[in-house]
C-alpha cells in the first residue's frame, strides 16, 4: 500500500503470458490502436495523440515540456511537492524562463495564484495529485481561464483513481503513469495532447526519442506506420489489459472504489494516533499522508509492516522525510478488505508502542 507500485489487476498478469508478437505486426498493431481508444476514454478526451511514451512517468513529463518549450519561453508552474519542483528543473532544461508559484507542502495551490503570475505565459503547469504529499490541486478553474497559454496537467497518480476530465477541463497535455491507479507494472507513461498544442509544437525538440513530430503519424495512423523505436510489446498488452478492467468496471464505479477506500482510512487513521497531514477538502482517496503517533518511529514502523505483515507504506520526502507517512491505496489495491488489515496492523504496532 505503499505510493509506488500498486498490486497489478489478475488479467494484467494473464496479459503478460501472451506470446510477443513484432512491434509492426497487424495484429499488435490493432492492440495498440484498440489501447490508444480505450486511453481516450480513461482520459475523457477526443484527443486524435493519444498514446502511452514506451518510458515511466518521468518520460512523459519530459515529453511535454521538449516538445512544446521554445527558449525563453514563459512557463508558470505550481509547486507544492516534489513533483512540481521537478517540473521546473525539466522546463528550464527545455531552455523555459521558469515562475514558480510556491505554495507549503500539504497545501493546495491557489488556481488564481497560477493565473496572476504573469501577464502573458506560454505554458501554465501543475500537479494533479501531488504524491509526495497527498494533495489535489484544482485544475478547472485554471482551464477555465488560462487565456491563450498552453495548460499541462501532472496526472501521474490521479488517472483512473479520481476525475480526470481533460476536454472539460480544458487540458492542453496530460501524462501519467501505469503503476499507481491504472493497475498497471511500472514501464509505460499514458500522454494525450490537443491539437492546439499540436499547432505549436517545436519543430526539433532537443529529446530525438520523445520527438512528437516523429511518432504522432505512427500513433494516429496518418499516413504509412513508420518506424520509430521498438514498442514494449508486454507492457501494452498489461496496460491494454489494466484499462479493459477500469472500462469494464466502470470509471465511475473506478473513481468510487477509490474513494471508498481513502474515506475509509481517513476515518480509521485518527483514532489510531495517525493525524491526517494534507489540507482538508484537497486529499487524495488514493494516497492519504498522515503524521505519527508519539513514540512510533519513522522506519522501524515502516519496516515491521513490511516484514511482519507484508504491507509496504511509503515514507515522506523532502521537508518531511521522517514525519508523515504516504499510505497508497490505488489500482487493484484499492479494496476494503486491504484498508481494513492495515488499520488492524497499526493497530497492533500502536498498542505495542503504548
Amino acid at each position: 500500500m505503499g505510493p509506488g507500485p500498486s498490486n497489478p489487476y489478475p488479467e494484467v498478469m494473464e496479459a503478460f503470458t501472451r506470446p510477443v508478437l513484432g512491434h509492426l505486426d497487424p495484429d499488435f498493431i490493432s492492440l495498440l490502436d484498440e489501447t490508444n481508444e480505450r486511453l481516450k476514454q480513461v482520459w475523457q478526451t477526443q484527443n486524435s495523440l493519444t498514446f502511452p511514451v514506451s518510458a515511466t512517468g518521468s518520460a512523459g513529463m519530459e515529453t511535454a515540456f521538449v516538445n512544446f518549450v521554445n527558449p525563453g519561453d514563459q512557463v508558470v508552474i505550481g509547486v507544492n511537492g516534489v513533483f512540481g519542483n521537478r517540473m521546473c528543473d525539466v522546463a528550464q532544461r527545455a531552455g523555459a524562463t521558469v515562475t514558480r508559484v510556491e505554495e507549503e507542502w500539504g497545501r493546495a495551490i491557489d488556481p488564481q495564484r497560477l493565473l496572476d503570475a504573469h501577464p502573458d505565459p506560454q505554458i501554465i503547469a501543475v500537479v494533479h495529485a501531488e504524491t509526495s504529499t497527498g494533495i489535489r490541486n484544482d485544475v478547472a478553474p485554471i482551464g477555465e481561464a488560462k487565456g491563450d497559454a498552453l495548460l499541462f496537467v501532472d496526472c501521474v497518480t490521479s488517472l483512473a483513481g479520481i476525475p480526470v476530465l481533460i476536454d472539460q477541463w480544458n487540458v492542453d497535455v496530460a501524462y501519467s503513469g501505469t503503476q499507481k491507479c491504472l493497475g498497471v507494472p511500472p514501464g509505460l507513461s499514458p500522454v494525450t495532447v490537443s491539437d492546439r498544442a499540436m499547432e505549436r509544437i517545436v519543430e526539433k525538440p532537443q529529446s530525438w526519442y520523445l520527438d512528437l513530430n516523429m511518432i504522432k503519424d505512427y500513433v494516429t495512423g496518418e499516413g504509412a506506420r513508420a518506424y520509430h523505436h521498438t514498442a514494449p510489446i508486454s507492457m501494452l498488452y498489461a496496460l491494454h489489459a489494466g484499462l479493459g478492467v477500469v472500462l469494464t468496471d466502470g470509471l465511475d464505479a473506478t473513481w468510487q472504489r477509490h474513494q471508498e477506500c481513502g474515506d475509509a482510512l481517513h476515518a480509521g487513521l485518527p483514532d489510531l494516533g495517525f493525524n491526517l497531514w494534507a489540507q482538508e477538502g484537497h486529499r487524495l482517496p488514493e494516497l492519504t499522508t498522515v503524521t505519527l503517533p508519539e513514540g512510533l518511529d519513522d522506519t522501524t514502523g515502516r519496516k515491521t509492516l513490511l516484514e511482519r505483515y507484508g504491507i509496504e507504506v511509503g515514507g515522506g520526502l523532502g521537508p518531511v522525510a521522517g514525519k508523515v507517512w504516504r499510505i497508497g491505496c490505488m489500482g487493484h489495491t484499492a479494496r476494503l478488505r486491504n484498508v481494513k488489515m492495515l488499520l488492524g496492523a497499526l493497530e497492533e504496532l500502536v498498542e505495542e508502542i503504548g
